[in-house]
């Protein structure tokens, strides 16, 4: 089994700035891919930004293209989340998942493992 904690989300302005971070515990951190997604009220979870097990390779949402910046420490079992300049439609609920494979997922059903969330509002 893989535990992920999720931190760092929160209350800030338009055009502010975040990071979250998803502690990993379990497993063997370095062969997972690893994801995060968000979900809106009334609204479907949608794939946010993804990283490959090693963090040579990334994707991101369109939405949070250039704006948004996934990395990851190997060493500490964490990934992060770089959010700046902030919309109030970024408004949702965070979370991080991870899946065994080599490469980047952006599809919520491939992954087996994911945290409990972390709010992130953003005022107007």
């Amino acid at each position: 089994q893989v535990q992920l904690v999720e931190s760092g989300g929160g209350l800030v302005q338009a055009g502010g700035s975040l990071r979250l971070s998803c502690a990993a515990s379990g497993r063997t951190f370095s062969n997972y891919a690893m994801g995060w997604f968000r979900q809106a009220p009334g609204k479907e979870r949608e794939f946010v930004a993804a990283i490959s097990p090693r963090g040579a390779t990334t994707h991101y949402a369109d939405s949070v293209k250039g704006r948004f910046t996934i990395s990851r420490d190997n060493a500490k079992n964490t990934v992060y989340l770089q959010m700046n300049s902030l919309k109030p439609e970024d408004t949702a609920v965070y979370y991080c998942a991870g899946v065994n494979r080599l490469g980047v997922e952006i599809s919520a059903h491939e992954y087996d493992y994911w945290g409990q969330g972390t709010q992130v509002t953003v005022s107007s």
